[in-house]
């Protein structure tokens, strides 16, 4: 049993398997899995949990050097796009594109981590980095 940090056995494992640009994406509830993409299911019912836990506790466990987000995020909801682009901070180059060129992105993906999140285009690819 880890004492702190990731405490999910199989995501841990996906973040430390992820080589340099590796994609890793973050989902609401409603974004489409394509088919031979690994899914990691964390949603437990409407909201829970919720995407900006999720994305911290990736965020913290791993090192991530880019990130995209649907351009039509910062309409529907400004704050949960601003709360995005300060947990990703200055560290991570943030580009935002159609959110049909996301879902594009997601099908190349390493992984897709499904939240419970019920919120129009809370989803976010991160891109592997590494730490040297």
């Amino acid at each position: 049993m880890k004492r702190e940090g990731l405490l999910h056995a199989e995501l841990d494992g996906v973040i430390a398997g992820l080589g340099h640009g590796q994609l890793l994406v973050v989902a609401d509830a409603g974004l489409p899995i394509p088919a031979g993409v690994r899914r990691i299911d964390l949603a437990v019912e409407p909201g829970l949990p919720g995407f900006l836990p999720v994305l911290r506790a990736v965020l913290r466990a791993g090192v991530f050097e880019a990130a995209s987000i649907a351009q039509e995020l910062e309409p529907a909801n400004p704050s949960l796009a601003g709360a995005v682009a300060e947990l990703l901070g200055p560290g991570i180059a943030l580009e935002s594109v159609p959110h049909a060129q996301l879902k594009d992105l997601a099908a190349s993906a390493t992984a897709i981590v499904r939240t419970g999140e019920f919120t129009p285009y809370a989803n976010v690819v991160l891109r592997a980095g590494v730490p040297f």
